[in-house]
C-alpha cells in the first residue's frame, strides 16, 4: 500500500497575528509598513504608507466627491463612524462601500506584512475612525498576502519593479495593449514608481505592482536589473590544488543559454 505524504503546512505571514487571532483579540497590529486592526481576532480595517487609503480609493478611484468623505470624516470621525455616515447619509451604497474596504485591507496588509517589515508591536483596544464595514479572518488574509507574493513572482520575477521608476517602452507592431494598461502608460514618466502610480490612479497598489509585472513580461516597460556583485579582493592565500583544477565553463553552451533567454523575453 503506498503511503500518501501530506504537505507541510505553510509557514505564518505573522506568527503574532495567528496568535492574536486565536486569542480573539481586539486592538492594533502595529508593524514598519502598515497596521492592522483587529476586533475579536478577525481584521476589520488595515492601512499603510505603502497604498492609497480608502479615501483615495473612493475619490480618486470611485465615485464618491471629495466634499463627502471630508464631510463624513468631520461629522463622524470622533465617533469612529465615518462608514456609517457614509451609506447612511446617503453618500454611498453600502455594497460598494464594502468592496472598496475589502480592497483596502488586503492591499495594507499586504505590505504590512510583508517579510523585513520590522518587529510588531500590538496595542490592546485601539479602533480605528472609519468603523466597522465587515470583517475579515486573519487566516484569510494571510492566505492572501502569500498568495499574491507568488503571483508576482509568477507573472515576472524582479522585485526592484516594485520600487523603481516605471520607464514605458514602445509596443511591437501588432501587440495588443488593453485600455487599463494604455492609462497607466499614460501616466508613467519614468520618474513615478508603482506606489505613486497607485494614488495617481486612485487603484490598489498591489493591482498596480501586477499590472506594471505584466507590462513588463510583455516588453512594454523596462525591467531594472540589479547592478553586478563587486568582485572579491585577490587573497594572498594559494588555492587548494582541487580549486587550481576546475575546468573553465563551456563557453558556448554559455552563449546558447544567453540567446535563449534573450529569445524569451
Amino acid at each position: 500500500m503506498t503511503a500518501h505524504v501530506l504537505p507541510a503546512p505553510a509557514a505564518a505571514v505573522s506568527p503574532l497575528l495567528t496568535r492574536l487571532a486565536a486569542e480573539r483579540a481586539t486592538g492594533a497590529l502595529l508593524r514598519e509598513r502598515g497596521t492592522l486592526f483587529l476586533e475579536n481576532g478577525r481584521v476589520v480595517h488595515a492601512e499603510s504608507p505603502a497604498t492609497p487609503g480608502l479615501d483615495v480609493l473612493l475619490t480618486t478611484g470611485g465615485g464618491l466627491a471629495p466634499e463627502r468623505w471630508n464631510e463624513a470624516v468631520n461629522q463622524a470621525g470622533a465617533r469612529r463612524q465615518v462608514a456609517r455616515f457614509l451609506v447612511d447619509s446617503g453618500g454611498m451604497a453600502g455594497g460598494e462601500l464594502e468592496i472598496c474596504h475589502l480592497a483596502a485591507i488586503f492591499d495594507a496588509a499586504f505590505f504590512a506584512l510583508s517579510p523585513g517589515s520590522g518587529p510588531s508591536r500590538f496595542r490592546r483596544g485601539a479602533t480605528h475612525w472609519i468603523g466597522t464595514v465587515r470583517s475579515v479572518p486573519a487566516a484569510a488574509v494571510e492566505r492572501e498576502t502569500r498568495r499574491r507574493r507568488e503571483l508576482l513572482d509568477a507573472v515576472w520575477p524582479y522585485p526592484l519593479l516594485d520600487t523603481s521608476p516605471v520607464v514605458p517602452r514602445a509596443a511591437a507592431p501588432g501587440q495588443t495593449v488593453t485600455a487599463r494598461q494604455r492609462i497607466l502608460l499614460a501616466r508613467a514618466d519614468g520618474v513615478r514608481t508603482p506606489a505613486h502610480l497607485a494614488w495617481v490612479l486612485g487603484r490598489p497598489a498591489f493591482h498596480t505592482l501586477l499590472d506594471v509585472r505584466r507590462l513588463a513580461a510583455a516588453g512594454l516597460v523596462e525591467t531594472p536589473y540589479a547592478p553586478a556583485a563587486e568582485p572579491e579582493p585577490a587573497s594572498d592565500t594559494p588555492l587548494p590544488d582541487w580549486m587550481a583544477q576546475t575546468q573553465s565553463p563551456d563557453v558556448a553552451l554559455l552563449r546558447r543559454l544567453r540567446d535563449a533567454l534573450e529569445a524569451s523575453l
